[in-house]
């Protein structure tokens, strides 16, 4: 591959995000319909308390990844850095010893999940009705989770070089063969939620092997070699302080959303299915948004690399006014059709009121939403990921929970619950915007 395809320290900047993001959003899109043909299949086939079971699944399996995940930020701002400066033994002792700590880091997640499912599926208050299922689902799930991080530290590694073709073709193939297997096992075979679950982990199993076949090929910017593979410490470290704030942030925002879906699980079953699907449609609508502040931690880390600062600065405001303004525009989009699209999960009439009322009540606010992840993704970028932890969990974890278990104890209703997301996302961009503005975090950072 052309090394000029690649960089993100030339060019017009909007072309460039937009080139950049546009693979990101395809390949996220497949990678959201794989999860959710899982929600849809199971709806259709096996019933609302199944797919209860798997829609209460969310929030724990983001909490069980998400730690890594946001370390591997780290790992991806570090690579980002070494390419932009065009130090190319830096690059590749980076990605080799994200490697090793990616292999390390799942399989203990693996271990962890098949372990402390039924425990912490008992602390978020499952219904007794929905927990045999939910157990199934998430255990069948954890035991593929070795896949998923390989998978995402693959493409962590396209990314951060200002790769995001390559992921989208691996999650293609990914997705096709998970629909799939979802309606044989599921549909034909009557697997149940388990066998949904294992569609979703062969799904994540292919998508990495065809990632490091092509890593390990020589024909990238980077090639991985097995006699490469172990840690540079030094390496290490600096991989963890850039990422442990990310992993941290991940994992309270994590728990927040397991305290909300506990208040959740207390209106019942329907209510668990409703708000799960909600939730599917909001993952869907919201890419476009997602992988834009993607493209601009990355280009913001190049380009930091390079020490481009005016180029940084342009490519932030352009950034954040892009993200804003069509965050704002899929919310519309998704209050005027929520009818339409929470029915496509479920056929029960309440279980679609409670999705269309959850989306009534956030999806004009998304442009709060957009905004905060476009301040987050430019600091991650620069390498202060430790201002995005902080006001994540003062804002999104500790006040969001102190603000639905002191309002529902006033109004219990499911719409206070509700309410607590634009009120936290109009808070967190008050906040990022304040950051930004004192201009620190242009200061360059290590590597």
């Amino acid at each position: 591959m052309n090394e000029q395809k690649t960089l993100m320290t030339q060019g017009n900047i909007l072309k460039t995000l937009i080139r950049f993001a546009l693979p990101l959003f395809l390949g996220n899109l497949f990678q959201q319909l794989y999860n959710t043909a899982d929600t849809l299949v199971v709806g259709h086939f096996c019933g609302d308390d199944a797919l209860a079971a798997v829609s209460s699944s969310g929030s724990l399996c983001f909490l069980i990844i998400g730690f890594f995940q946001g370390v591997f930020i780290g790992a991806s701002v570090i690579i980002s850095r070494f390419y932009g400066a065009q130090d190319k033994e830096g690059v590749d002792r980076a990605v080799h010893t994200t490697v090793v700590f990616s292999l390390a880091a799942g399989a203990l997640l693996t271990v962890l999940g098949v372990c402390f499912t039924p425990t912490i599926l008992r602390w978020m208050g499952t219904p007794d009705n929905v927990m045999p299922n939910s157990v199934m689902y998430f255990r069948v799930y954890c035991s593929g989770l070795l896949g998923l991080v390989l998978y995402n530290t693959a493409n962590g590694i396209f990314q951060a070089l200002g790769d995001s073709r390559h992921p989208l073709y691996y999650l293609m193939a990914a997705a096709v063969v998970n629909v799939v297997l979802d309606l044989l096992f599921v549909g034909v075979l009557d697997m149940g939620v388990g066998g949904a679950a294992l569609a979703t982990i062969i799904g994540q199993f292919l998508s990495a092997f065809l990632g490091f076949a092509h890593l390990m090929s020589g024909k990238f910017v980077v090639q991985i070699r097995l006699s490469r593979l172990r840690p540079d410490f030094a390496l290490l470290g600096q991989v963890v302080r850039m990422g442990l704030p990310s992993g941290v942030q991940n994992s309270v925002i994590a728990i927040a959303n397991l305290v909300v879906q506990s208040n959740i699980n207390a209106f019942g079953d329907t209510a668990m299915a409703g708000c799960g699907s909600y939730s599917k449609v909001e993952g869907f609508v919201f890419l476009p948004i997602t992988c834009l502040t993607m493209a601009m931690t990355t280009f913001v880390s190049q380009n930091l690399g390079a020490r481009q600062l005016d180029r940084v600065k342009q490519g932030a405001k352009l950034g954040l006014a892009l993200t804003a303004g069509l965050a704002e525009a899929v919310g519309i989009l998704f209050f005027l059709l929520a009818p339409a699209l929470i029915g496509l999960f479920s056929d029960t009439p309440e279980v679609v009121a409670y999705g269309i009322r959850q989306a009534r009540v956030e999806a004009l606010f998304y442009c709060l939403l957009g905004f905060s992840h476009g301040c987050a993704a430019i600091l991650r970028g620069a390498g202060r990921a430790i201002t995005p932890m902080m006001v994540m969990l003062a804002i999104w974890c500790l006040f969001r929970i102190t603000y639905i278990t002191v309002m529902v104890g006033f109004i219990p209703d499911i719409t206070v619950v509700f309410t607590a997301y634009p009120v936290t996302w109009l808070l967190s961009a008050i906040l990022f915007a304040a950051a930004l503005l004192r201009g620190r975090w242009l200061e360059p950072r290590l590597p």
